[in-house]
């Protein structure tokens, strides 16, 4: 008991227990969970909290009542723990703690705690979104995971290749299992340099998107994103080519690995179709278009060349389509978070992207430094 008392004096020997107790004493039971059951607030994380931290992820409360009814209760306990806060090399100033040697303890958006709370204190619940869209965020390249993303991708198409290998031996003979019956292929005749075309479609869009890549500045994020995209749809197609042996679909073909690369065309085509639009602006609808229309003609370049089954091309696009409005559905809304469930069925998407706190922005920069010359140049 005498223990007991003790620690509810001293609020820097607050257990969570202790808080969620503060937390109801002070009419706010709807948190007590999140607070103090999910993310372990104790008596010393309860007064560090700041009002962004109550905006902010992973909490983010969303009733504006609330998180200022809130902030006047910790306001209150930040002051009559002043002396505690000092013990911490904190110090209170009436808005939030800073630190004892002024330096700032908290950043929000590249501002400190203080001046982001004044300017918060005078926003609604939209002004602050629309506020907190406008400040330019850090992101954090982690090369590394970068490298691991790249590593991933190198595997699995190696992987591939030896899948190709094997399901070449089990192609059906064309004598005996003929092509299969196709709406498309039997209405559509054959045209030889369709399949050309394909390619050539294939390789602007690859320099689209590479010239996207090269010019963005969060670039090491896309590249990371491509990667396991890529890798993930490519196991898929191993999967699938392991499991279903269809006859080749036109007489003209000899089973080469021509044959197997046209599948791989259907998927590149869609993912540099679908790389551009989410990291690009709006305003840029020329790249857009342009993208659109090199996707789907490359993708009838591919049926008219008489390469690949209808069905194999529609699926693969939708396949290829759903999972990266999937991927960053989750990326942009850190839905995965929430869930349990998300985190152990996506562990890599988990992995690579719990450092990406929401959409990427589109900005741009000059990834080199500018050559001499063009120094002198421009001055």
């Amino acid at each position: 008991m005498i223990r007991e008392r003790e620690m509810a004096g001293n609020v820097c020997h607050w257990t969570p227990k202790h808080v969620g107790r503060w937390l109801r004493e002070e009419g706010f039971c709807d948190y007590v969970d999140l607070l103090c059951n999910k993310h372990r607030l104790d008596g010393t994380s309860l007064l560090t909290l700041s009002e962004y931290d109550l905006r902010s992820p992973p909490l983010e409360l969303k009733v504006l009542g609330d998180i200022k009814r809130l902030m006047v209760s910790l306001r209150k306990l930040q002051k009559q723990n002043a002396d505690v806060l000092e013990e911490l090399g904190l110090s209170y100033d009436g808005h939030s703690p800073q630190s004892s040697t002024g330096g700032v303890d908290w950043l929000c958006n590249g501002e400190s705690a203080r001046d982001c709370d004044a300017v918060l204190d005078t926003l609604s619940s939209d002004q602050y979104h629309q506020y907190n869209k406008q400040q330019p965020r850090r992101l954090d390249p982690e090369y590394w995971k970068t490298i691991i993303s790249s590593v991933y991708v190198v595997f699995v198409f190696g992987f591939t290749s030896f899948v190709m290998v094997i399901v070449h031996e089990r192609v059906p003979d064309m004598r005996t299992y003929p092509p299969l019956p196709d709406i498309f292929l039997d209405s559509v005749p054959r045209i030889p340099w369709a399949f050309a075309m394909a390619e050539a479609c294939g390789v602007i869009l690859c320099s689209v998107w590479l010239l996207v890549l090269l010019l963005h500045k969060h670039r090491s994020i896309l590249l990371r994103r491509l990667c396991n995209l890529m890798g993930t749809v490519f196991m898929l197609r191993c999967i699938t080519m392991f499991v279903t042996s269809l006859s080749v679909p036109g007489q003209h073909l000899q089973c080469t690995g021509k044959v197997w690369t046209s599948h791989t065309h259907t998927h590149t085509h869609t993912r540099t179709h679908t790389d551009p639009k989410p990291n690009t602006p709006r305003s840029w609808n020329f790249i857009h278009t342009l993208s659109w229309v090199l996707n789907l003609f490359g993708i009838f370049f591919i049926l008219a060349a008489h390469e690949h089954y209808s069905i194999d091309v529609f699926i693969a696009f939708y396949i290829t389509t759903r999972l990266f409005l999937y991927y960053h559905t989750l990326a942009n809304t850190r839905a995965y978070q929430q869930s349990r469930r998300a985190r152990i069925w996506f562990p890599m998407f988990s992995f690579f992207e719990c450092n990406v706190n929401g959409p990427v922005p589109n900005e741009y920069c000059w990834p080199f430094a500018r050559p001499g010359i063009l120094r002198r140049l421009i001055g």
